[in-house]
């Protein structure tokens, strides 16, 4: 079919430089071609946006993911929301697939809410909507003053689950943790499956408290004996809740960034007798030697989308596949220029999804 020009739809779509080949599969799939945009780097490292077509009075949507330059990505997002919104585009939507700094999402310690401060940056540049795919945690929209639609994957999965796992009843849905639980049980429900969980982490030195001085009394400070002592965290050592043995192990997460996590976990399902162990995530990052962790690891495969671009990363680690997620992009966009409404696509979705 003929590709479209903007003129005749009034839909412009731009994108950035963090995802070309999302945005060239979005495009080809709605059969508009892309907008006439150059973001570029200027020789002092600053964000430069030259946008070579009118977009006054159209609906703008601008198609940035993360990758591992995300700040690059944030500014350069910024800098096309601002000019698109000075250039008097009616609407603009961002489509963000995977949130930058979506797991700085509460405070740890001395630390900020950085998502709270990127949410409103987005938002004070002139975006009118945003959407996503898999927050890391749901609560996120509520940091936005704009609507947020946070798209599901778990469709997409769960077809790819029937699809390629010829005997998936005999799978068992593991959470790596307990703070994911609820999205092992959404699995599990839709698939007919049992559950299990991964009690315990690997201790975690940032979390413990002893480097910041918290442990340590002020000086020339007289201690008081009736005072409970303050003890750093412990984490007991890694256990499976629930049978394992002699099944298939599909271990779900939203984001697989440093694999160590996941290759613990598997390596303590494969010593309580799991003989396959998939892992899915939403968001491959895999940042690191995260495919070199992986490729050693018993892990059989790594089920991602491609809301993050990982091309290298799959050289490096062939058991890393991808599932495709275009075609709810190309339909989050095409129902909200249309005004239609976005229920459909969660038809098929839980609410702990």
């Amino acid at each position: 079919m003929p590709v479209r020009a903007d003129a005749s739809s009034g839909m412009v779509l731009l994108t950035g430089n963090s995802h070309p080949e999302l945005a060239k599969m979005v495009s080809e799939r709605l059969e508009i071609r892309l907008g006439e945009a150059t973001v570029y780097n200027k020789t002092n490292r600053e964000t430069s946006v030259d946008i070579k077509q009118s977009v006054r009075g159209k609906h703008v949507f601008i198609l940035q993911s993360g990758s591992k330059n995300v700040n690059n990505d944030v500014m350069e997002l910024l800098v096309l929301i601002y000019a698109c919104k000075t250039s008097m585009s009616k609407t603009i939507t961002v489509i963000m697939p995977y949130l930058p700094y979506s797991k700085q999402c509460r405070m740890l310690r001395r630390s900020s809410i950085a998502m709270k401060l990127v949410a409103e940056m987005i938002c004070k540049a002139g975006a009118s909507r945003l959407v996503s795919l898999d927050l890391y945690k749901k609560e996120i929209q509520g940091f936005f003053s704009c609507p947020v639609d946070n798209l599901r994957a778990s469709p997409f999965f769960l077809q790819h689950i029937k699809t390629n796992i010829p005997d998936y009843k005999n799978a068992i849905i593991v959470a790596k943790s307990p703070g994911v639980m609820n999205k092992a049980t959404s699995y599990a429900d839709r698939l007919r499956l049992g559950v299990a969980v991964i009690h315990g982490e690997q201790k975690d030195e940032e979390e413990s408290g002893l480097e910041d001085g918290r442990q340590s009394p002020p000086p020339n400070v007289t201690s008081y004996d009736f005072l409970p002592a303050q003890e750093s965290k412990q984490k007991p050592p890694l256990t499976v809740v629930g049978d394992v043995g002699g099944r298939i192990a599909i271990m779900v997460d939203d984001i697989i960034d440093d694999a160590q996590s996941f290759v613990a976990a598997a390596e303590v399902l494969k010593a309580r007798g799991a003989y396959k162990i998939y892992v899915i995530a939403t968001h491959g990052v895999l940042s690191s030697d995260a495919p070199a962790l992986l490729e050693a690891s018993p892990i059989t495969e790594v089920i991602v989308t491609n809301t993050v671009p990982h091309d290298l990363q799959k050289m490096r680690c062939h058991k890393i596949k991808t599932v495709d997620v275009s075609l709810m992009i190309c339909e989050a966009i095409r129902r909200i220029f249309h005004n239609e409404s976005m229920g459909q696509l969660f038809r098929d979705v839980t609410l702990d999804d």
